[in-house]
Formats: C-alpha cells, sequence, structure tokens
C-alpha cells in the first residue's frame, strides 16, 4: 500500500492539537467577556432609565402647605421641560412628625400653576386632584 504525504507549501504554520485547544478555549474567554460587558451595559442603561423615571428633575419652588395638624407638609415645584416640552408641576410629600424620607405624590404636565387645599388631615387636594395621604398620588401618566 501506497503512503500519501500531504504536500505543504513553504510558509505554511502546522498547529498541533494542544495549540488548536489553546486558541479555541481563549477564543470561548473573550467572546464571554465581551457578552458579558454588553449585558452589564444593556443593565445598567435599564436600570438608569427607571432611576430617571422615579426620579423626575427638582424644579424651581412655587408654595408649600402644612395640614391642619401639622402631621405633613406638602411642596410643589415647577418642571422647565426646555423647548420642546411644556412645563409640569411636581408635588412632594414631607413626613413632619416621623421624619421619614419625602416621596413624590403628585405630576401634572402642561400646567404652571399649584393650588393646594387640604380637606382633612390625610386628605389633599392639587389643583382639583385629591389624594388620600401617606399612600395615594396622582400622576397624569398612569390617571
Amino acid at each position: 500500500m501506497k503512503r500519501i504525504v500531504p504536500q505543504i507549501k513553504e510558509g505554511t504554520t502546522i498547529y498541533n492539537d494542544n495549540e488548536i485547544e489553546n486558541e479555541i478555549k481563549s477564543t470561548k474567554k473573550k467572546v464571554k467577556l465581551v457578552l458579558s460587558l454588553v449585558a452589564t451595559l444593556f443593565l445598567v442603561l435599564i436600570l438608569y432609565g427607571i432611576y430617571s423615571i422615579q426620579r423626575p428633575p427638582k424644579g424651581d419652588f412655587i408654595e408649600q402647605s402644612t395640614s391642619p395638624k401639622g402631621t405633613y407638609t406638602v411642596k410643589t415645584f415647577l418642571i422647565n421641560g426646555g423647548a420642546t416640552t411644556d412645563f409640569a408641576v411636581r408635588g412632594e410629600l414631607i413626613f413632619n412628625k416621623n421624619k421619614s424620607k419625602c416621596k413624590n405624590i403628585y405630576w401634572e404636565y402642561h400646567t404652571s400653576k399649584s393650588n393646594i387645599y387640604w380637606i382633612d388631615e390625610n386628605t389633599i387636594s392639587i389643583n382639583g386632584h385629591e389624594i388620600s395621604l401617606p399612600y395615594g398620588k396622582y400622576d397624569y401618566r398612569y390617571n
């Protein structure tokens, strides 16, 4: 039987099985690293979007009002969206007695006024929108 010997051109590199296996492992590591970085960047962008939606801009102070028994204070702020969007009003609830973190309870678009009226200790009306405190809120995007 005649043995066939492959013809190898001059300057061609011949790899052994170990070198090929190491190159495959190295390529897999690089692919995993790139995919991890892309996934991390995607997650950061999503979290930033959620954070920015939940934390609207501070705005310019309009007015504040304290509940009849002094349990709460509500401050309203005018948000100037710039040349591409209209004005908005944001209201935040401040807990006077238990010093909890303040929270956004009011967000209305296409307005620049703030009329605050206390119905009772736990109910407020801002621009005609009645809000039960401390858990209620008005957000034009959801109402």
